[in-house]
């Protein structure tokens, strides 16, 4: 049973004008009804709270774990990374319904120090409400809700109250994991197993999630410093997350430094970086990024770390006093490969305990000698958590390089095909497509899609052009008309991913959601490499229409990019009759197109 907290309601009491009567000792206390009320709904928010909150325990040998919270009825759960590491790719987790749940690993974002987990055995989990986390400030009313040093053995998880001390937080990384940016600061008890837990508002919505402590000069122990990652950050990372993989964060691709007038300047820029080809140089001011204002080098950090590698966002930056507005492609912190090597290896423990303090179960690495061991902990009715591996595990993991959990990918990407297919069926009928329009320079266009043959006919920038892709030779070498980036050969893929599919496309994986511009919400991504040219497909996540894509000839360059627009139907297929023609931050052209002929292919007498 969650209590109130009675110290909060007596100093309400004192300030509503409180009246005791002193006639005679028998007389009662009256309570105003306003307090009453606010301490009812205080504890209600607690329960609900509650009821969502996860204590996640290692199935394995290593021991340890921590907290966690659902976010779905059908068993979504977030937890730090450092917390799901040591359990590997199970664990445990008990509710305070008195039930011990299997989990599966999904996603990780070891950067972020964020975990994605799936609680099996249920699909009408109670889950948290997700608030707005950039509304939370200074002053309000806050709890953390979890599993300290792994108390809730009996399934029931600890409440501690505070406030929230600060936001926009930025603690640097251990390395270049476990970077905290734009954090809550809290001084709600949060201690060792709190990790991963949820922190919510007076209202008992989620604002965060809690990992890291200033536990430095007194031990593993509370002393009134804790963060929390924002759940908004976390809702950027998490169509990533729900994609299986070891998800990255940004970089801009450029160091920065505060000058003499305290502005936030450019001291050095890669070329290869797309901020680069978008115009920012070495000695421009960074004005605004992400939608935010820049005043301070952490501001920025805080702006670029809430944000995963690939999506594109806003910039800002001033030079010579003239203002210019761009948007930018963001690379990862690190290369693939380094990133998987450092979840492997790497060591990306929280702070370890003082010395005198005993292990508390979260991290493995800070477990005493065997010799000096307690008993291992018994969970109500004398389970053990070390059992064999569940069949239900067996059956919702696979194991690939690159991912955390394949069998999510998968499932993604059937997901977003199928939904695709509600449009028509493609690949039916794999036929020749014949598309007839005009460009913006309103001459005719005729191009021909086939999977042996694309040709166009066209009015382009340098006049009639008849052009033709070699499908013998390289297509990351004919990126033709000139200036388009590449245009004829993403109207290929295009074709040919739809008339295909993902299976027969070439090597397709899920990339997450991302955005897409003039879509209201982000876009399930597919990222597919066929014949060595790499393409992003961008989904409408609601409808299931392609809005979007992009064709990448090679790392570090522009993409072409083709926006799908005015859908009409034809043959029983949705196909769009506008599709605009982007390369670097400029339109190339707009193909206006009047009718599709779809022909199909005559086979051959033998």
């Amino acid at each position: 049973m969650i209590r109130p907290f009675l110290c909060i309601a007596a100093s309400l009491i004192i300030t509503a004008g409180l009246s005791w009567s002193t006639s005679t000792a028998s007389e009662d206390l009256i309570i105003p009804e306003q307090v009453l009320e606010a301490q009812q709904e205080r504890i209600d928010a607690i329960a609900r709270a509650s009821e969502c909150t996860v204590a996640v325990f290692s199935a394995g040998k290593a021991g340890g774990g921590g907290s966690g919270v659902v976010i779905s009825a059908d068993g979504f759960a977030l937890t730090n990374f450092h917390v799901s590491k040591p359990c590997g790719d199970h664990m445990k987790c008990s509710m305070n319904d008195g039930q011990l749940y299997d989990a599966v690993i999904v996603g990780i974002d070891p950067t972020g120090d964020v975990a994605l987990i799936k609680l099996l055995g249920r699909d009408d989990f109670p889950y948290a409400e997700i608030a707005d986390s950039d509304k939370v400030q200074v002053g309000d009313w806050c709890f953390a809700v979890g599993n300290p040093f792994l108390l809730a053995t009996n399934f029931e998880p600890t409440v501690t109250y505070g406030i929230v001390s600060g936001v926009h937080r930025y603690q640097y990384p251990a390395g270049t994991l476990l970077e905290y940016a734009d954090c809550i600061q809290t001084d709600a008890a949060i201690n060792p197993g709190n990790s991963g837990g949820p922190l919510f508002n007076a209202k008992g919505q989620l604002i965060g999630i809690n990992g890291r402590g200033s536990f430095e000069k007194r031990g593993r122990v509370n002393v009134g410093v804790g963060y929390a990652i924002s759940i908004n950050q976390i809702m950027h990372f998490l169509g990533h997350l729900h994609s299986g993989r070891i998800v990255d964060h940004a970089t801009l691709g450029a160091n920065v430094a505060t000058d003499e007038d305290g502005g936030v300047v450019v001291t050095n820029i890669l070329e290869s970086s797309d901020a680069y080809r978008r115009g920012l140089r070495y000695g421009d001011h960074i004005v605004a990024f992400g939608g935010r204002s820049i005043e301070t080098v952490n501001g920025l950090k805080n702006a670029l770390g809430i944000f995963p590698k690939g999506w594109r966002v806003p910039l800002s930056y001033v030079r010579d006093g003239e203002r210019f507005e761009t948007f930018v492609r963001l690379a990862g912190v690190h290369g693939s490969d380094e990133l998987i090597q450092k979840v492997q290896q790497g060591n990306i423990a929280p702070p370890a305990p003082h010395p005198d303090k005993p292990n508390d179960g979260e991290n493995p690495e800070d477990a005493e000698p065997e010799d000096r061991k307690p008993a291992p902990r018994l969970l109500p009715g004398g389970l053990s958590l070390k059992q064999p591996v569940p069949k239900a595990i067996k059956g919702v993991f696979e194991s690939r390089r690159g991912y955390s959990n394949y069998y999510f990918n998968r499932q993604n990407q059937n997901r977003v095909w199928q939904a695709h297919q509600s449009t028509g069926d493609f690949e039916a009928n794999k036929a020749i497509w014949k598309l007839n329009g005009k460009t913006a320079q309103q001459g005719p266009a005729e191009i021909t899609l086939d999977d042996e043959q694309t040709l166009a006919r066209m009015a382009t920038n340098e006049g009639n052009t008849e052009m033709l892709l070699d499908m013998s030779a390289n297509l990351e070498q004919q990126l033709q008309p000139t200036g388009s980036g590449g245009m004829l050969v993403a109207l290929h893929l295009w074709r040919y991913m739809l008339t295909h599919g993902p299976s027969r496309f070439g090597e397709v994986y899920y990339l997450g959601k991302a955005p897409w511009p003039g879509q209201e919400k982000p876009a399930d991504v597919l990222v597919g490499t066929h014949d060595a040219v790499e393409a992003w497909f961008y989904f409408n996540a609601t409808s299931g229409q392609l809005v979007g894509m992009e064709m990448y000839p090679d790392i570090g360059v522009d993409p072409c990019e083709l926006s799908f627009r005015e859908y009409k139907d034809v043959d029983g297929r949705e196909l769009p009759f506008e599709i605009e023609v982007r390369y670097g931050d400029q339109t190339y052209g707009i193909l206006q197109l009047d009718d599709y002929q779809l022909t199909a292919k005559v086979k051959e007498d033998a």
